[in-house]
């Protein structure tokens, strides 16, 4: 088909693209999100583009980013849900992880939400299969009987069904759906050893058990969105967005509905790394800042980072997904200040209705969205094409009100306050994804998009010290772009846990070579020819005694030798020392899960992007000027381009605004910026001319201190990660006994991560006694104690301290405490 329409449906609009392949053309729209019926805000979309396009609409292909699954977790309406898994294991779900909310570490009324399924609901079969995949106690239906009453008597909707050790021997949970066929011909079923057939059975479960929760409401939006298709287009096809970066026929979409989990912001990724495959920039960082959230990506070798690790609402989901980390930082985010007065933005947002309050439509508190359109930033009569007027004087009102007179400031120095915090916010969530992957932000670029994203873009890489900045063309519908360009993707995975000097080439090349068969049966079932197929390899791979994976890339191969084997256990290591800076080349490296990954080979859209290249002027008249807010200099006038009137090649100076129809560009002092043959603006910072630095001359201590926080927090959650996943016992790596934190010279805290909150009260204790037992320290020192009487809980509870240098100045420490086992002592974990 030449015509996709890609629809991208965000908390605040639904953004649609029109990409028309016969004739070259990119049509781009936004809507207000229609939360009481997303389906008519999808329609409305789709027929304001065909019309912009002049198109009827036969024969298109639409592929629908959604982010019903994810709303429905979050406002807990998702079906009625019943639980079988092997006896004595109902309460898996409940027990969990270790970790709890952030906030609830020093409040014990908070906790994580309630599992998706009732105690009621959760319900044992007799049957156990063990860690070799061989039946021990065959299963016994009658004990199912007690699971089936209970499951008619509260008219459940669907059921999960994960029993031990499914994925290596699924006959059990397949006999038991067909015992529910039987009984409940109209329920959803959904088996652990098809959405999720690999180890670690709480992660296994839940994803099991959420595939279930959304999959009657998915089939019933799907199939309500399908009629109004299909009775205005009958000859459409409707294709689904994955989390993992691809689409799906939205005929079996409900059957894998988990895997719709951030579908839409996954297509943000997708397209960002499609901007640095057009731009020849292989590392960087994509922020899609819309209304609501902040997405943010990591792109290496041009390609977005993938996991298997995600969640929503604390409920986890492993599934293979693009790695993206949401932040509650849009331009509706909420302004707000606390009883100690100090200044916080989000995580609660005012979405569309009502919206910011310069929006006119009954909003009364202060949004992002208001700062920037108080600061000069925005244009209240071009906000979104001038679809709408923006009202300056109610925003102020929203500042002032709940901001300003709360903190004794300006109306205009609470709104650049609420544009920092927020900036903060999005940096630390940046940072934290970038340690965690071992990347230095230096070598990447920010590509900036979603509405608000550009607004804020150089001012946050400036703080992260990221050189460039890139607001692609059309960012203002990016995600709905990389929609579009994308194609059909499956993902599969099986479980083997063998050592490397245990496993030999054969049959791991045999076990690759199953899924690999797997996911090109799929493709040719969906009408997708073999030689269309792209194929790629890859392992979870580990350290034995490890409990966390890294996943390393194989090349798909006809044949595998010893020599093959023994290079991708080297590469294991190589990525081992780049993540967490060492390796163990001796020690016993552990292949846990197998994946391949299957997908319709992509077009190349290049073209329907390039315009001439930048023989044009090299400067442009702006089309006005605007009274903007500047750091220590307050209102100044300065220029607004038109972002279609500047050619390839065309230059500018920040300070200056660039508008379009769907986002806003600020460009600050310091900036210089150019246009490329794709159109799109590529900022960056100018070494010879540095404006105020965003660092310093904040006009509110206690703006300066929640910015410092965030930074500080985001170092100690990153030592506390890694500690974490390299740690090879159980009380450290799934347990989580420990703690991490960075204290001043004194030996104050600052900031903890979000691990065991009781092991932070010695640390400083335990500084302290450092600091009166040695009066000089070195770069590379390192100070352990486990002294009881120095401050330590007991003598299991280790203590680390390493001095930080600032231009040869101490300046801070670090450290990091974890319970050891067995290292003796008078009695048995003992205090002496």
């Amino acid at each position: 088909m030449s015509t996709k329409i890609a629809v991208d449906v965000g908390g605040t609009f639904t953004d649609v693209v029109l990409l028309d392949e016969s004739k070259g053309r990119l049509f781009c729209t936004k809507t207000p999100t229609t939360h009481g019926d997303l389906a008519e805000g999808v329609m409305r979309g789709l027929e304001e583009i065909l019309q912009a396009a002049s198109l009827q609409g036969d024969g298109l292909q639409v592929i629908h980013g959604t982010t019903i699954g994810t709303n429905a977790v979050v406002e807990g309406k998702g079906a009625k849900v019943g639980l079988i898994t092997t006896e004595g294991f109902e309460d898996v779900l409940e027990i969990r992880r270790v970790a709890r909310p952030k906030e609830a570490a020093f409040d014990f009324w908070v906790d994580n939400p309630p599992p998706l399924v009732p105690r009621c609901l959760r319900k044992g079969a007799k049957e156990r299969i063990n860690a070799e995949g061989k039946v021990v106690v065959p299963l016994d239906p009658s004990s199912l009987e007690e699971a089936f009453r209970a499951f008619e008597e509260e008219g459940v909707e669907a059921v999960a069904v994960s029993l031990l050790f499914s994925f290596l021997n699924p006959t059990h949970e397949r006999r038991i759906r067909d015992l529910l066929e039987e009984r409940f011909p109209k329920v959803h079923i959904s088996l652990s050893s098809e959405v999720c057939p690999e180890f670690r059975e709480y992660e296994r479960t839940s994803t099991t058990v959420m595939n279930a929760y959304l999959g009657p409401v998915i089939e019933e939006y799907l199939r309500e969105l399908l009629q109004r298709l299909k009775g205005r287009h009958p000859r459409c096809q409707l294709f689904i967005f994955q989390s993992n970066g691809g689409s799906m026929p939205a005929e079996v979409a409900a059957s894998y509905a988990v895997s719709l989990i951030n579908s839409g912001p996954a297509g943000g990724a997708i397209a960002a790394s499609f901007v640095s495959h057009l731009t020849g920039r292989q590392r960087a960082i994509g922020i899609d800042m819309g209304g609501t959230t902040c997405d943010i990506s990591v792109i290496e070798g041009g390609v977005p980072k993938t996991t298997t690790w995600g969640g929503v609402s604390e409920y986890p989901v492993k599934l293979p997904m693009i790695d993206l980390r949401t932040i509650g930082a849009g331009g509706g985010s909420i302004a707000w200040v606390d009883d100690l007065g100090v200044l916080h933005v989000g995580p609660q947002s005012a979405g569309s209705d009502p919206g910011p309050a310069c929006y006119g439509w009954g909003g009364e508190l202060p949004t992002v969205t208001d700062a920037n359109c108080v600061l000069g930033r925005l244009n209240p009569r071009y906000f979104l094409g001038g679809r709408f007027d923006l009202k300056p004087d109610r925003a102020a009102e929203a500042i002032r009100r709940h901001v300003a007179d709360k903190m004794g400031l300006t109306v205009e120095e609470a709104a650049l306050n609420i544009v920092k915090i927020v900036n903060a916010n999005m940096a630390k969530g940046i940072s934290k994804v970038s340690v965690e992957k071992g990347y230095d932000l230096r070598d990447f670029v920010l590509i900036a998009f979603g509405g608000a994203a550009p607004l804020h873009a150089c001012e946050l890489a400036e703080g992260l010290e990221i050189g460039s900045v890139i607001v692609p063309f059309m960012n203002g519908g990016l995600s709905a772009v990389g929609l579009a360009i994308s194609e059909v993707q499956h993902n599969y995975v099986k479980t083997i846990a063998k050592k490397a000097q245990g496993l030999s080439p054969e049959e791991l090349l045999a076990h690759f070579r199953e899924l690999q068969e797997k996911g090109l049966g799929q493709l040719e079932r969906e009408g997708i020819d073999r030689s269309q197929a792209v194929i790629e390899w890859s392992a979870d791979m580990r350290y034995e005694g490890q409990s966390w994976e890294l996943n390393v890339p194989i090349a798909p191969r006809e044949s595998m030798s010893d020599e093959d084997l023994a290079e991708i256990v080297q590469d294991f290591h190589r990525l081992h020392q780049k993540v967490y800076s060492y390796s163990e080349p001796e020690e016993v490296v552990e292949f846990v899960n197998l994946r391949v990954r299957v997908r319709k080979e992509g077009k190349d859209y290049t073209s329907l992007f390039r315009r001439d290249s930048g023989d044009g002027p090299s400067e442009v008249s702006p089309k006005g000027f605007r009274a903007v807010f500047l750091e220590g200099r307050g209102f100044e006038e300065v220029p607004v381009f038109a972002r279609e009137g500047l050619p390839p090649g065309v230059k500018l100076q920040g300070p200056c605004i660039i508008e379009e129809e769907f986002s806003t560009t600020f460009l600050p002092e310091g900036w210089s910026l150019w246009v490329d043959e794709f159109r799109n603006l590529v900022a960056e910072r100018s070494e010879g001319e540095r404006g105020p630095s965003r660092l310093k001359g904040y006009s509110s201590d206690k703006v300066t201190m929640q910015v410092i926080r965030y930074g500080l927090e985001s170092i100690a959650d990153d030592m506390g990660h890694n500690l974490m996943r390299m740690g090879r016992t159980t009380i450290v790596k799934e347990i989580m006994d420990l703690n991490c934190a960075v204290l001043d010279h004194q030996g104050l805290l600052l900031a903890q991560a979000n691990l065991c909150p009781l092991m932070m009260f010695s640390l400083p204790v335990s500084a302290q006694y450092m600091l009166e037992r040695i009066d000089h320290f070195e770069p590379g020192d390192i100070v352990i104690c486990n002294d009881p009487y120095l401050g330590g809980q007991h003598l299991l509870d280790v203590q680390f301290f390493a001095p930080v240098f600032y231009k040869g100045e101490l300046v801070a420490f670090v450290a990091n405490i974890a319970h050891h086992l067995d290292l003796g002592g008078s009695v048995p974990g003992g205090v002496a």
